[in-house]
C-alpha cells in the first residue's frame, strides 16, 4: 500500500488528522472512544508517516503494510511470551498486544517520529488514529488502559504530563497491570522482589539511606544493607540538580524510580535522565 508522507511545519498537525479521519471515514470503521488528547497533543516529531497496520507485534509495536515497524515512543510494555505452566504472568504481555491490535490493526496511523530508527531500523514514534473527537493518541491510550508504562525520559515536559496522568489513572483505578500485584510498583527493602524484573523495565519505591561517589558513578543507595541501588554518571549530575534532583539531596527522602533492572550484586537501575525519578508525594 502506498504511504502518504506529510514534513512537519505548520499544515503537518491538520494534515495528518485529516489523511486519518478520511482513510476511516472510507473503510466505514468505528473508531474506538477517544482518550483526551488534552496535552499530548506536544507528543510529537519532525514528521509524519502514514500508513495502514497489518499486524502487531506486542504491546508496543506493529508493522504497517509496506513491512516498516514502528515502536511505540515513551511506553514499555510486558513482553509477549509463550504461557508455561509456571508462567501465571504471561496473560500481561497477550492482553497487551490485544489491546493494542483492537486499537490499529487494519487502521490507518499517523506516525510521527521522536528520534531517528534504532539499531533494529524501527521508527520510533508517537502514534495516532482518528477518534469520534478528534485524534487518539496510542500512547496515552495504552497507559489509560493499564496496558504499558510511561517511561519518561526525553519526553516534551507537557507530554509526561498527559501520559503520566493517564498512568496514574490507570492505577488508582486497578486496570490492566495494575490488577496484579506482580506488575505493581516494587518495593526498594525488597531486592528479591526487585530481581523478579531482571531484564525488565519497572518501578520501585523507596527511600534513599545514603548517596556515594567512586570512579565517576554515582551511588544512590537504599536500605541499611543497599538492598537496591540506582547508579547516576558523575558526568550527568548537572542535569539532575537543573531538575531540582541532584543525587546528593536525596538522602532521606522517598522516591520512584523507572528504569530497566540489572543485578550489580544486587539488584539496580541505571538513571540516565532525571525523568526518571519522582519524589513520592508527602515526603
Amino acid at each position: 500500500m502506498k504511504l502518504d508522507r506529510c514534513a512537519y511545519a505548520a499544515g503537518a498537525f491538520g494534515c495528518a488528522v485529516a489523511l486519518v479521519a478520511l482513510a476511516a471515514s472510507a473503510q466505514g470503521g468505528a473508531a474506538p472512544p477517544a482518550t483526551a488528547l488534552g496535552a499530548a497533543s506536544d507528543c510529537t516529531g519532525p514528521d509524519v508517516v502514514m500508513g495502514e497496520v497489518a499486524n502487531v507485534i506486542d504491546g508496543k509495536s506493529f508493522r504497517l503494510a509496506d513491512g516498516r515497524e514502528v515502536r511505540l515512543a515513551a511506553i514499555e510494555s510486558p513482553p509477549v511470551t509463550a504461557a508455561g505452566p509456571d508462567d501465571a504472568h504471561s496473560h500481561a504481555g497477550l492482553a497487551a498486544r490485544a489491546a493494542l491490535e483492537g486499537l490499529v490493526l487494519h487502521r490507518q496511523v499517523a506516525a510521527r517520529a521522536a528520534v531517528a530508527s534504532d539499531r533494529y531500523g524501527r521508527l520510533i514514534a508517537y502514534a495516532f488514529i482518528a477518534g469520534p473527537a478528534g485524534e487518539i493518541l496510542l500512547q496515552q491510550e495504552m497507559l489509560a488502559n493499564g496496558h504499558a508504562l510511561l517511561s519518561p525520559a526525553g519526553i516534551a515536559p507537557s507530554c509526561r504530563t498527559a501520559l503520566r496522568a493517564a498512568e496514574g489513572a490507570a492505577r488508582s483505578a486497578g486496570l490492566g497491570l495494575w490488577s496484579d500485584p506482580y506488575y505493581g510498583i516494587r518495593q526498594a527493602d525488597n531486592p528479591a522482589g526487585i530481581l523478579l524484573d531482571q531484564g525488565r523495565f519497572a518501578l520501585v519505591e523507596g527511600t534513599v539511606a545514603s548517596v556515594r561517589e567512586r570512579g565517576g558513578i554515582v551511588y544512590v543507595n537504599f536500605g541499611r544493607r543497599w538492598d537496591f541501588t540506582v547508579t547516576i554518571l558523575k558526568r550527568n549530575e548537572r542535569l539532575f540538580a537543573g531538575a531540582g534532583l541532584a543525587p546528593g539531596r536525596l538522602a532521606g527522602r522517598r522516591v520512584e524510580v523507572r528504569g530497566f533492572v540489572e543485578e550489580r550484586g544486587g539488584p539496580a537501575i541505571e538513571v540516565v535522565r532525571p525523568e526518571q525519578i519522582e519524589i513520592v508525594a508527602g515526603y
